[in-house]
């Protein structure tokens, strides 16, 4: 039996003071998963290999088609700025505050890990209950003026029914981007308030974090970890991290606990999304980040051309809540690491990383996709 790890009563959003912390007063804890790796990354460009994966099916042949009306999900991404930093404080109002919500890891198979049992109630355990979800926090501030940010992710342990409302924090992992404390080795972002960000990990892991905002509801949002390891200059998928999140305020540096106020439930048990829903011929426009240069800090501009994707059922790795993740081979040995979340029927936004044979980040893509439909 599965159950949530906490039963939440939806409430309306509260009112918060605004923010009145910077960046460099985010507190700091001891169980922190920010670790070195500074100095290798000073320079523009990783230098891991290829990433491990296993061969694929041939691509599914492309039909004519005509695509599916979305302009609703479009309209998001269809701004150019004029200079590479123009949408930094539109990027850093969307994406500062308290967000709040649940994660939980899964297998590169796509299946649930149970949380550790040291950290399961006693009364789920008597019950035979199953736990897979951490109740989270993640304050995030981000300066507006000189392109730094930061945000913490804590993990509640988990509780029983609205007991919530006094969770206790059992890990707290900082992410520092940019200035003096930067930990990030490539940053993308878009004003909305998605971004792409490679963090070095210890252990040889690497994790390939996208973020990605509801284009209808920007106070809700979906963050997808791909958790590499480097292995002998070689990457192999480790595992899959999920956070489904909300905008509960302003910027507190997590002072105050959503609690039962929360507005979303626990969700790694619920079923996969279908791959009958992403197979096919998906097209959009897509905002990108080029790599190849010096700077690996880059804002995500919109393209002016449409592009085609072509997925396939064996590459995919389906996630609840109509999500999904794949690591597929493309020409001349790159390596393509895309999550997307399926907003509506036959729409989707998507991120997408490609990585050179040398395993140098190339290109970062956020687009808006419709599926394409056979002409009758």
């Amino acid at each position: 039996m599965a159950i949530s790890a906490s039963k939440m009563i939806n409430c309306n959003r509260r009112t918060l003071s605004p923010p009145t912390l910077s960046c460099s007063k985010l507190q700091n804890h001891s169980k922190s998963t920010i670790l070195g790796f500074s100095s290798l990354f000073q320079h523009s460009h990783l230098s891991y290999s290829p990433i491990s994966i296993s061969p694929f099916a041939s691509p599914v042949p492309k039909a004519a088609s005509s695509v599916v009306e979305v302009d609703d999900y479009k309209k998001s991404f269809d701004s150019t700025p004029t200079t590479t930093t123009s949408s930094w404080p539109e990027f850093a109002r969307n994406v500062s505050g308290e967000w709040d919500g649940h994660g939980a890891d899964f297998s590169i198979e796509g299946k649930p890990i149970e949380l550790p049992e040291s950290v399961v109630p006693e009364a789920y355990r008597e019950w035979e209950v199953k736990v897979f979800d951490w109740q989270t926090q993640c304050p995030t501030l981000v300066e507006t003026e000189d392109f730094t940010g930061a945000y913490k992710l804590m993990k509640l342990l988990p509780t029983v029914g609205c007991e919530a409302d006094a969770a206790t924090r059992y890990s707290i992992d900082e992410r520092n981007i940019g200035g003096s404390d930067n930990r990030v080795a490539a940053f993308g972002y878009h004003s909305n308030g998605c971004y792409v960000a490679l963090w070095p990990m210890e252990d040889g892991l690497l994790e390939l974090e996208h973020c990605l905002i509801d284009p209808q509801n920007k106070e809700s949002r979906v963050r997808i970890i791909q958790v590499f390891l480097v292995d002998n200059r070689r990457m192999v998928l480790q595992n899959i991290q999920v956070f489904r999140e909300h905008w509960y305020g302003p910027f507190r540096n997590g002072e105050q606990l959503g609690g039962c106020a929360m507005k979303d439930s626990a969700f790694a048990s619920t079923d996969a999304m279908k791959s009958s829903e992403v197979v096919g011929v998906w097209q959009g426009s897509s905002s990108v980040a080029s790599f190849q240069g010096s700077n690996d800090f880059q804002e995500l501009v919109k393209g002016n051309n449409q592009k085609t994707s072509i997925r396939d059922e064996d590459s995919l790795i389906l996630l609840p809540k109509q999500l999904w993740c794949s690591v597929s081979a493309r020409e001349e040995d790159e390596t393509c690491c895309e999550v997307g979340w399926l907003l509506d029927r036959g729409c989707a936004i998507t991120s997408r990383c490609i990585f050179s044979k040398e395993a140098n980040l190339k290109e970062i893509a956020v687009s808006s996709e419709s599926l394409a439909v056979e002409d009758a």
